[in-house]
């Protein structure tokens, strides 16, 4: 007989150091419900981010900026509740963070309070992010810092496009995920940058750096629950896997659930529940049963 495999520890902030001074990849992904956080939870991946993103995968929206705080802290606590060892992340949406130092603080508190967030993700490298980091990291809660791409300002960018490609362009990425890691973050996730960029900034960085879209180099990868599993409508972007086609499953599932009511093969005698013959014969014999409810 087989030893009963040892439980998975949790992941913390010293686990996520060590795995990279041993070089041992960190695994991420999005969820949005408890559904996909069961998923996360049984694939045993380390790190599991409650995207901004959903703005777009699940509540319809055409870009990030349209969720707010109170959906955000919906999505966020149905993923706490189906989560026991990977580190919880929850994105602070736009507009949540941005006016002032005490506006991010009491944003990341009630993540944490009401949500059970472990630790809070912001975008940007700039002054202004600088800031909200520290301030959010001197109330007590771990940052998460975003460079590259950043969804959340991507007009400003020229849309969703990959960053980095000209020097200027790299030295400023590389400028900011400095920046974000002497404020304190523990890990900065770099988007859609040339491979090249990413490794020459690696060994300028001590946090650690989950890349999507910035080649194999990173500490980690993170991908969108809905890109891999062939989720997502519309086209997806040059760095997505899709590592199975659970939309066309799913669309393919209820075309026939509709083809078999419409046919009237569904629901057949194994779907349905039984009576006693002499409880039905008593019943249908009953001389009240069509009289009209009071």
């Amino acid at each position: 007989m087989s030893a009963t495999p040892p439980a998975r520890r949790a992941t913390t902030l010293p686990g996520l150091a060590a795995m990279k001074a041993a070089d041992e990849k960190i695994v991420m992904v999005t969820a949005y419900d408890y559904p996909s956080a069961l998923a996360a939870e049984a694939a045993g991946v380390d790190v599991v981010l409650v995207g901004d993103s959903g703005a777009m995968t699940v509540l319809g929206h055409s870009s990030t900026v349209g969720v707010t705080v109170a959906e955000m802290l919906v999505l966020a606590g149905a993923v706490r509740r189906g989560l026991s060892t990977p580190l919880l992340v929850v994105d602070l949406p736009f507009g949540s963070y941005e006016t002032s130092d005490e506006q991010a603080v009491a944003t990341a508190v009630r993540f944490v309070k009401e949500a059970g967030a472990d630790a809070v993700k912001l975008e940007g490298g700039g002054a202004m992010s600088v800031s909200r980091v520290r301030a959010i990291i001197a109330a007590g809660i771990p940052v998460m810092g975003h460079v590259g791409l950043t969804p959340q300002t991507a007009t400003a960018l020229g849309g969703y496009r990959a960053q980095g490609r000209t020097a200027v362009a790299a030295r400023r990425i590389a400028q900011e995920a400095r920046a974000l890691e002497e404020a304190g973050c523990f890990s900065i996730v770099l988007e859609a940058v040339p491979s090249e960029v990413a490794d020459a900034i690696m060994p300028w960085l001590g946090a650690v750096v989950i890349g999507i879209g910035a080649g194999p180099g990173t500490d980690g990868q993170v991908l969108v629950f809905h890109d891999l599993l062939g989720m997502s409508s519309g086209g997806s972007a040059r760095f997505v896997k899709t590592y199975a086609d659970l939309g066309a499953q799913m669309a393919d599932g209820v075309r026939r659930y509709a083809d078999d009511v419409r046919a009237g093969t569904y629901p057949g005698p194994e779907h349905c529940y039984p009576i006693e013959p002499a409880e039905l014969a008593a019943f249908l014999a009953d001389p009240t049963r069509d009289a009209p409810a009071e």
